[in-house]
């Protein structure tokens, strides 16, 4: 594993085959796919950051880099995707076998150009926040949601500009330029409003007349700066403006019958502020902050009906296809998120409510524009204030946000592009890259990413596409697949960069390959390109079954690269390399990923745009957790993720990402509540009680979401959240239950019985 993280720490780049099948047929019998998990703009201390423009390639349009075949003499460069024979500008003139260029250093396969570090203009471009809070919601809710904006207020960037819009029954656009007096502009929560009746409406054209011709597009475009500092305001000016609206917050005043849901107009205000950014700051690094409280009910997409008889849709409702407003939802969030993707802003989702919201409607416009997502019960819980402040931190921990990005790719002419599943929207750059079969969004070689961050990760699908098996002479000479990633992107200071990353994987064909293929497998990134690939294809298959895909690929992965005699399941034995694979196999099959009963649709939706924008660290915790063992016998020890991990006289503590259970065995429990930890004898129970909160707190610091902290003990109710995770190695109908530990009241099959049914199958 170690290489593999090397790698990651030096390109963000992980990849489950680093050896690379070299055809077609041997690709499709690798059963993973040749596919690249990337993390675009990753931080690197080490990275070259340089001030002048880079060099392209005159055919392909790549970027020069260490694999480049370079005549120091002739000061000619050639490019190893297209073999186009390129010369070097005039002042490349001294290079020399001993002075080289940083992008021809062979360890700085990662670069950034910084080009426009002479022009200032472009830091001059402030960032937007545009908050749009749901006031549909009750008091005590309103009082938290009051004191957690004024916090983040606090904390936005000096420069950066403002605007509120509140919405209920009606949505209402604050002027918060407007000082003197509380100022809105109100419309009807029922109907939908174009970008002219907008700008009609708000009177941008008071003062200066609208334009006979062309599209209203900022100040540049017809717009006067006057008109649009009504609305969106500096942060350093409007602070007292929009504490004053803030305080003043009421819950929507208009009654609700006992037998209905409030009206919500969500899409209504989503819609208004995205209309409002776009007339306002068209392609500057904006962002619509969404505070929503409880499920749509009004304007052109609501979720549910008034009617409190009619219950919130469920996954069995979408499997029978019997929710009347699904299909009407999805296509216009589909329609907010093709203007966002077009206007370069960002859709930040922060739901907090007992009941669903509308996450599941809303996914396509979060994660085409590559924004941020929380899901909380209320606005008073810790994961919303915690992550709300972690969007705005500045230091150690923060989110890096940048904006604007394109995402291109270049890769050798044996490799096509099948698509992207992550945080990002098809800028539909057909081109001889493209593979005729698509993976989430493909059938293009370049995307559009709104927002991204430094923990973003993409998840890119290849083809290879050499049908016949080449010479060993070939072999011998030609044998690497080249990739190049071009992220262009504003960063948090607002200064556009261009990240260059350049890979070079060997490829091997014949039946001989099998050990290669083997020693370059990388187990955690394939688990993860395969989590991603299944929780795309439940979203988009409408008969696929998930159990049966994994099984089915986990025998054919088994049987390709295990080792056996034909009918003799213990003779089975797989590599180290892929020894953990069926294990996260297992782990994923019982997860909520796949597994969606007991969760609802928003649940669902939320846990995977999580799993597609986090790293293969993060994405593995949650497929697999960790589980960590204090005990007084030894130090934090990592334990099985397995019901005998339990016993009486230890703490354990398990990471799912989402959740960090603090569990305590029950004697610990006893000693704990009998105070025993308050007495100077027994400081050393005291520091075994303190130990896992120390690291508890360490993941909630680094995490975004914050993750919900859980502290229980064996037998309570809330141990629910460990035992749910673990595997049922002893449940009701077992004999191994041992003293002080725990079984598990589940008809699942436990992992040596599933490891047992593998092992069978794939010897036949």
């Amino acid at each position: 594993m170690a290489e593999f993280l090397d790698l990651e720490s030096q390109d963000g780049v992980r990849m489950p085959w680093n050896v690379i099948p070299g055809t077609k047929q041997d690709a499709l019998n690798c059963v993973v796919p040749v596919s690249v998990v990337y993390t675009p703009i990753k931080q690197f201390p080490s990275m070259p950051v340089l001030n002048y423009t880079p060099l392209r390639c005159r055919t392909c349009r790549s970027v020069l880099n260490p694999f480049c075949i370079v005549d120091f003499a002739a000061k000619i460069w050639i490019c190893p995707f297209c073999f186009q024979r390129n010369h070097f500008p005039p002042h490349y003139a001294s290079i020399s076998d001993e002075s080289l260029p940083a992008e021809l250093f062979p360890q700085y396969t990662t670069v950034e150009y910084n080009s426009d570090a002479s022009s200032a203009a472009s830091a001059a471009v402030p960032p937007v926040f545009l908050f749009v809070v749901d006031t549909c919601v009750i008091e005590e809710e309103i009082g938290f949601l009051r004191s957690a904006l004024a916090q983040a207020v606090e904390l936005l960037p000096e420069n950066s500009l403002v605007g509120l819009i509140t919405f209920g029954t009606f949505v209402h656009v604050h002027e918060l330029g407007f000082g003197a007096l509380p100022k809105t502009y109100v419309f009807k929560g029922s109907k939908d409003v174009t970008k002219d009746q907008l700008l009609e409406q708000m009177s941008f054209f008071a003062k200066k007349p609208r334009p006979a011709v062309g599209v209203v597009a900022g100040a540049r475009d017809g717009l006067s700066a006057d008109s649009i500092s009504r609305f969106l305001v500096p942060a350093s000016e409007c602070e007292f403006t929009i504490n004053s609206v803030l305080e003043e917050l009421q819950k929507d005043p208009w009654a609700v019958p006992a037998d209905q849901r409030a009206t919500r107009c969500t899409s209504t205000a989503l819609s208004i502020a995205a209309s409002l950014l776009g007339a306002c700051v068209p392609g500057s690094a904006a962002r619509i902050m969404a505070f929503i409280g409880g499920p749509a009910t009004e304007g052109p997409a609501p979720i549910v009906s008034k009617q409190l008889s009619e219950p919130i849709r469920s996954h069995k409702d979408l499997d029978k296809d019997s929710v009347p407003h699904y299909h009407k939802c999805v296509k216009f969030y589909d329609g907010l998120a093709k203007q966002l993707v077009h206007q370069g802003h960002v859709l930040d989702l922060f739901a907090c409510a007992l009941d669903q919201v509308g996450i599941a409607e809303l996914k396509t416009a979060v994660e085409r524009t590559g924004g941020l997502v929380v899901l909380a019960e209320s606005f008073g819980h810790s994961v919303f204030k915690d992550s709300l402040k972690r969007v705005f931190q500045s230091g150690d921990y923060d989110l890096g946000l940048s904006s604007n990005g394109i995402f291109e790719i270049n890769c050798s002419k044996d490799l096509k592009i099948q698509g992207i599943i992550g945080p990002c929207a098809s800028l539909e750059k057909k081109g001889p890259l493209c593979s005729d079969a698509v993976i989430g969004q493909g059938g293009t070689s370049a995307w559009k990413m709104c927002g991204l961050d430094k923990s973003t990760s993409l998840c890119l699908f290849f083809d290879v596409v050499r049908k016949e098996s080449p010479d060993a002479a070939m072999q011998a000479t030609s044998n690497q697949f080249y990739f190049q990633f071009l992220t262009y992107y504003q960063n948090s200071k607002g200064q556009m960069r261009l990240r260059v990353t350049t890979l070079s994987r060997r490829w091997i064909a014949g039946p001989e390959s099998i050990q290669d293929l083997i020693a370059g497998f990388d187990q955690e990134a394939a688990a993860i390109v395969m989590a991603r690939q299944v929780s795309f294809k439940m979203e988009t298959e409408a008969e696929f079954d998930p159990i049966r895909w994994l099984d089915k690929a986990l025998i054919n992965l088994c049987s390709r690269f295990g080792e056996f005699q034909k009918d003799t399941p213990s003779s089975f034995s797989l590599s180290p390399r892929l020894s953990i694979f069926p294990q996260f196999m297992f782990h994923f099959r019982r997860s909520q990923f796949v597994q969606v009963f007991n969760n609802s649709p928003d649940e669902t939706a939320y846990f995977r745009m999580i799993l597609n924008r986090e790293n293969v660290a993060n994405s593995v915790v949650m497929v697999q957790p960790s589980l960590i063992s204090y005990s007084f016998h030894s130090g934090p020890e990592p334990a099985l993720l397995d019901v005998a991990a339990i016993a009486a006289d230890k703490i354990l503590l398990l990471d799912s990402f989402f959740t960090v259970v603090i569990f305590h065995g029950s004697t610990i429990a006893q000693w704990r509540k009998a105070g025993y930890h308050n007495e100077p004898e027994h400081q050393a129970f005291a520091q075994l009680l303190r130990a896992p909160h120390d690291d508890a707190d360490l993941i909630i610091k680094e995490r975004f979401p914050v993750p919900r902290l859980v502290i229980c003990d064996q037998h309570g109710s809330q141990a629910r959240f460990l035992l749910a995770k673990l595997n049922p190695s002893a449940t009701y109908n077992t004999e191994n239950y041992h003293p002080g530990g725990d079984i598990i009241f589940t008809d699942d099959v436990s992992f040596e019985v599933f490891l047992d049914h593998l092992q069978r199958l794939v010897v036949q």
